[in-house]
């Protein structure tokens, strides 16, 4: 079955290409290092030993953030090479962990041929090979072999991504056999990665209560909330495509109590969309501003894009009110432990199947709300904009709530450390 996977891969590979080219036309980042993705590297990492950590794109790559401090921290003869599929991913891992220095080095992961990673391990001879969430590469993990170790850290798998990897049968149980690690963000998790094959499995908690806020985000939010004065702001988070256009058709139509309408202040998940969100605004007849224009002028206008990288924190610590995305469409959700851990009431959609069980814990916890759709999302951002003590109320729940389930690093670090050596 392995054998016939790969040779899809290099039937597909002239289109794959062909497609990364042309996604590099509205995001230049994907034409470069392209030789990595075919395994070709020009960096070695002489006299370090190296620890693999793999983070495919945003999202991941926050994620893996108090993890690989830790191990910075808990292996100082050793270097993380930290590696990604998406420019985004690389961006934003360069922006978190300038930090570090030669501590951390980047690439991309190449595609999952055998001759491809078999030159990537080659080159960086990793000591284990770190996966974050949910990818799972079959060739990787078998070309590890018994060279090194492979664990799956702050995994999860929905249901639905359940059912389309069990269309690949025995191919994704050898890959789950091959996993000598799973540290699974709850137990509903894990009992999904068990019956993908999985041997080891342990219940963690996921990584991500236990980011650190930088000092930096906060004053970055600090000053964007000097630009914006007293007028109230609702942010909305993380948006796909889809979602922007129902909320700015909620929001032109809402008739705003309370002294008037808040600063719309909308980041889209993907920053090649955010000159289409800008368009979206002014078709409305809303005036714009974006993130990237502000200096030290007042932010006057109907909406604020929040058009920058890495910057998230800096728009949760300015806002009254979030909302975060991916979740009015059937599109799974996005991460909710960051504005929770910044004390700020959340609201979310419908559609949260990719972060299920910590979406209903924040919701059981008073800390979120479940809107059913883009009006309900305005009506309920409207009441609690008008209720100073429902909002402070509402966001130390949640920032309680961020609080109990902190210590996840720990526990993936203490399994790890039976796996590097």
């Amino acid at each position: 079955m392995r054998a016939f996977y790969s040779v899809l891969w290099y039937l597909a590979l002239p289109l794959v290409l062909l497609r990364l080219w042309w996604r590099g036309i509205k995001e230049p980042g994907y034409r470069q290092h392209w030789r990595e993705r075919l395994g070709f590297y020009r960096e070695r990492v002489p006299g370090w030993h190296t620890i693999w950590v793999h983070a495919v794109s945003v999202g991941e790559t926050r994620a893996a953030e108090p993890l690989i401090d830790a191990l910075i921290a808990a292996y100082p003869d050793s270097r993380v090479l930290l590696t990604h599929m998406t420019p985004t991913g690389r961006a934003t891992g360069r922006a978190l962990f300038a930090r570090h220095g030669e501590r951390l080095i980047q690439a991309y992961l190449p595609y999952d041929t055998v001759a491809m990673v078999n030159r990537f391990i080659r080159q960086f001879t990793p000591r284990i090979c770190i996966l974050m969430e949910t990818e799972v590469w079959p060739n990787l993990i078998a070309a590890c072999g018994e060279r090194i170790p492979v664990a799956l850290v702050n995994a999860r798998l929905s249901e639905r991504s359940l059912r389309r990897g069990q269309r690949f049968g025995k191919l994704m149980a050898d890959a789950g056999r091959g996993i000598a690690l799973v540290a699974a963000q709850t137990e509903a998790d894990a009992a999904r990665l068990r019956s993908f094959g999985a041997q080891k499995v342990e219940v963690t908690g996921s990584i991500k209560f236990d980011v650190v806020v930088p000092e930096a985000a906060l004053e970055t939010g600090a000053w964007l909330r000097a630009r914006i004065g007293a007028r109230a702001v609702l942010l909305c988070a993380s948006t796909r495509d889809g979602e922007e256009a129902l909320i700015l058709d909620a929001f032109r139509r809402m008739a705003w109590p309370h002294g008037g309408a808040p600063l719309l202040a909308i980041v889209p998940r993907h920053p090649q969309r955010f000159d289409e969100v800008a368009a979206m605004v002014k078709e409305r007849g809303l005036s714009l501003q974006r993130r990237s224009g502000l200096a030290q002028q007042s932010v006057e206008a109907d909406v604020l894009l929040g058009d920058s990288m890495g910057e998230m924190f800096a728009y949760y610590a300015a806002c009254d009110v979030a909302f975060v995305g991916g979740s009015l469409l059937p599109l799974g959700g996005q991460n909710l432990i960051e504005p929770c851990a910044l004390g700020k009431p959340v609201l979310v959609g419908p559609h949260t199947f990719n972060f299920a069980l910590a979406t209903q814990d924040a919701i059981d916890a008073g800390g979120a709300i479940c809107v059913l759709d883009a009006g309900a999302l305005l009506g309920e951002a409207a009441r609690l904009l008008g209720d100073p003590g429902a909002r402070a109320a509402m966001g130390a729940q949640a920032a309680a709530y961020a609080r109990r389930h902190r210590g996840a690093t720990a526990r993936t670090v203490g399994l790890l450390r039976r796996l590097i050596y």
